[in-house]
């Protein structure tokens, strides 16, 4: 596939290449000032190669749609430094996938507007059932309120990285470092939380967005001093831009992510429905070894 091609992609969170969204950083502010230690949340989930999920059970872990589906296979993740085997995907049936039309017709035209008001409408989510439960990190709950909009979030991920000033380099990695930032929503609608980057005076002291390299990073909100996940990272809009130029992760853009307090039903249903044909199959292959 043409960098240009992979590019499109984690720009906008098509289904074109491996890849997805990660952390640029205020121009103002030293990138040490970002750098955190995998300690700091090792309920993160590294994809193959690129993207991120957050374990929100000791057996399963909630990510966006397509930094899995553009996979052939995904049969592991890592999680707290260790390999774990998946025993299945679960994806949301609202997913919709960007038609092969959309994605020439915008590396001809530049124009992604297209393209933008599918990923609007589409349900982004999915779920990762591992094959045994993780004891040596912590779940993270999900916040399950609608009252997202003025709070401050905390957003988590290793990939690709630059300063707002300039974006992030689509020809750069998109797994560097382990970086946490801050940002406020300022949008929710029904599926997505919203929030842009800011530039100084207007900047929190550690402001930044996810770029290229991390889609289904958390996007975290404190409540009484501990960090549950409102939203996972899904795409970015900006206005007026040729994407065949567009360098994301500068001052001023929007990015959306997943708002998982729309979605609490179905996680919690996908979660017991699951769980509950496996216990019916455990029964039975236990009744039937007993005869």
């Amino acid at each position: 596939m043409t960098s240009l091609i992979k590019y499109f992609f984690l720009s906008f969170q098509l289904t074109l290449a491996p890849a997805v969204t990660a952390i640029t950083i205020r121009d103002d502010v030293s990138d040490s000032e970002y750098r955190i230690d995998a300690s700091e949340f090792p309920a993160l989930v590294d994809l193959p190669g690129e993207g991120h999920g957050v374990l929100i059970t000791p057996k399963w872990i909630i990510t966006a749609a397509h930094a899995i589906t553009w996979q052939h296979c995904i049969e592991e993740v890592v999680i707290n430094g260790t390999p774990r085997e998946i025993d299945k995907l679960v994806i949301h049936p609202g997913y919709k996938k960007t038609p092969q039309r959309m994605i020439d017709e915008a590396l001809e035209t530049g124009d992604a507007s297209e393209i933008e008001a599918l990923l609007a409408t589409s349900d982004d989510i999915a779920l990762i059932k591992l094959s045994q439960p993780v004891a040596d990190a912590n779940p993270v709950g999900i916040y399950r309120e609608n009252d997202e909009q003025g709070q401050i979030v905390k957003l988590i991920g290793k990939g690709a990285t630059g300063t707002a000033d300039l974006g992030h380099d689509p020809k750069g990695p998109n797994r560097t470092e382990l970086r946490r930032a801050f940002n406020i929503i300022s949008s929710t609608q029904s599926r997505w939380l919203g929030y842009e980057f800011d530039q100084a005076p207007d900047a929190l002291p550690l402001e930044g967005m996810t770029t290229n390299g991390d889609s289904g990073c958390p996007v975290l909100i404190e409540v009484d001093g501990q960090w549950l996940l409102a939203g996972l990272t899904s795409w970015k809009h900006a206005e007026d831009v040729d994407i065949r130029t567009f360098r994301p992760g500068t001052y001023g853009q929007t990015s959306y992510s997943i708002r998982l307090s729309h979605y609490v039903s179905w996680i919690d249903t996908m979660i017991s429905n699951h769980s509950s044909i496996q216990q019916s199959v455990k029964a039975e292959s236990d009744g039937s070894s007993t005869k």
